[in-house]
């Protein structure tokens, strides 16, 4: 699903009108019902609803909105805040509409006065939506504080007022709209994907309004929304007489005396995720703890030089992955340096390999094209430096990809996948209980599985994340944040791949 900006999001608007056809106010007509529909769904008729409206198209939405809920019985009543002395055309005719139908209480807001918030009410902000470009200020600015301070649950429509839909906010937050759920419409916006906006948005949703589909095949954008839809089309399938030496051979660099964990948790990730053969390479002390925990997997005993394989044996396997448990150690770092300068294919490297990198960077022009990092933020900045927030470490995400040709999975709650052609998709599986340590290092045996098996660095990067994320969400059904484990999520990749291929 592509992510469009707010100018994008006008002209697939005029796009759809014209060439639909349909005219503005039914096209309002049609998002405000999505809209109603989700307020059925998901709230209990018995609540009174505030709906908050500004005079443009987004209070248009909230008026239509208010028409639907009164005529099926809803407790409902709208404060219009005049912040300009008149409204769109299309407010105009939904605030006659109302009016006619005599049933909802209309308040005009000119002064703060005006405004009074009931006990017990749900608000509804529909004051500015995506179009805002400035600070809200005035009596707007004044609302949103009373509305903030309320206590109430507040549900956004399009985006909470006062954020920005492109960028992160400039400016003083106390002037945004806390919204419990931000509904917006047909695409997301990339603000929704930024960790400094998660206490604006709250829990944001996508209501589909049916903007033309020529316009959005045609707008050109950097940012994408992963879905099952375009995930299910990269599943390869199996044929009947199929054997372990089609879908690849493996090899697992990872391990040290402490974090032996680590490696078995990838190993079995790695397994699970589909891979015919494997073979961690571990010291002589991991061997026992392998073979134990996982006798399918292959073993490799590192030498006290802390050489991975022998030279002659590391192009046979199909995808190498590196760093899980690893350590940092000078002879650690110096056979990571060997692999990366002698392994011909891509490489998948985490956890203390990327460490090892940050102290390194100029090893960095030496990776293989089409390798695959996936670093939290941590470890992330180690390699590029500091960020000043969320849109600048994006930024540098997209500039290291394009520079070295690489893919990177920067782990987070919208986990975002940079490729060398500077685009970014943004990861819409997983949950906080994915928080905890090792979460990544099964992440990683998923990737490692995959492109053993022939997928593309692209479909690695994308599916594992997606599979990673789903299988999370799967195992929390039958747990809860707080104890969520890796394993739990390793033990759900097998529902998570059949629930995808089936859809």
């Amino acid at each position: 699903m592509k992510v469009l900006s707010t100018s994008q999001i006008r002209e697939a608007d005029q796009y759809t009108i014209l060439h639909e056809p349909i005219a503005s106010i039914d096209l309002m007509e049609r998002a405000a019902t999505q809209l109603f529909e989700w307020f059925s769904t998901h709230l209990d008729p018995g609540y009174a609803c505030h709906i908050v409206c500004g005079p443009g198209n987004n209070g248009g939405d909230g008026l239509v909105l208010a028409r639907l809920l009164s005529r099926n019985r809803w407790q409902v009543r709208v404060s219009i805040v005049w912040y300009m002395p008149e409204g769109s055309p299309d407010f105009r005719t939904n605030l006659a509409r109302l009016e006619a139908l005599n049933q909802v209480q209309i308040t005009a807001v000119h002064q703060g006065s005006d405004f009074v918030i009931q006990e017990d009410e749900v608000l509804v902000d529909a004051l500015f939506g995506s179009g805002l470009s400035r600070p809200a200020e005035g009596i707007s600015a004044g609302i949103i504080r009373e509305m903030n301070q309320s206590g109430a649950m507040i549900i956004a429509v399009d985006m909470p007022s006062g954020l920005y839909a492109d960028c992160l906010n400039d400016y003083r937050k106390d002037v945004i709209i806390r919204a419990d759920s931000t509904l917006s419409f047909e695409v997301p916006r990339l603000s929704f994907f930024l960790e400094e906006n998660q206490d604006y948005l709250g829990k944001w949703q996508i209501l589909p309004i049916g903007l033309h589909p020529d316009i959005l095949r045609a707008a050109e954008t950097r940012h994408f929304l992963l879905s099952s839809s375009e995930m299910r089309p990269l599943l390869k399938t199996r044929k009947k007489f199929a054997h372990k030496g089609h879908f690849g051979h493996a090899l697992l660099v990872a391990g040290n005396p402490g974090k032996l964990g680590a490696a078995v948790m990838a190993a079995e990730a790695c397994l699970r995720a589909g891979v015919g053969l494997l073979t961690v390479s571990l010291p002589p002390e991991g061997i026992p703890v392998m073979q134990t925990a996982l006798p399918e997997a292959m073993v490799f005993e590192r030498p006290t030089a802390y050489q991975f394989l022998p030279l002659k044996t590391t192009p046979g396997f199909n995808s190498i992955a590196a760093g899980p448990g690893l350590g940092t150690d000078e002879p650690t770092a110096n056979a990571l340096k060997l692999l990366i300068q002698t392994y011909p294919h891509p490489l998948i490297l985490d956890a203390d390999a990327l460490n090892i990198l940050g102290e390194n960077k100029t090893w960095l022009a030496f990776l293989p094209k089409g390798s695959i990092l996936s670093p939290h933020p941590k470890e992330f900045e180690r390699l590029v430096g500091k960020c000043a927030d969320s849109m600048e470490r994006m930024e540098k995400q997209r500039d290291m990809s394009q520079r070295f040709g690489i893919y990177i999975i920067l782990k987070g709650a919208h986990s975002s996948i940079s490729t060398p052609d500077g685009l970014i998709y943004f990861n819409s599986t997983g949950n906080p209980g994915m928080a905890t340590g090792g979460s990544g290092d099964v992440l990683t045996g998923i990737l490692l599985g995959l492109r053993a098996q022939g997928y593309t660095p692209l479909e690695t990067a994308l599916l594992g994340s997606w599979i990673h994320g789903f299988a999370a969400d799967l195992a929390l059904e039958e747990s809860a944040w707080e104890a969520l484990l890796p394993v739990d999520i390793t033990a759900a990749l097998g529902s998570a791949f059949r629930l995808l291929r089936e859809g």
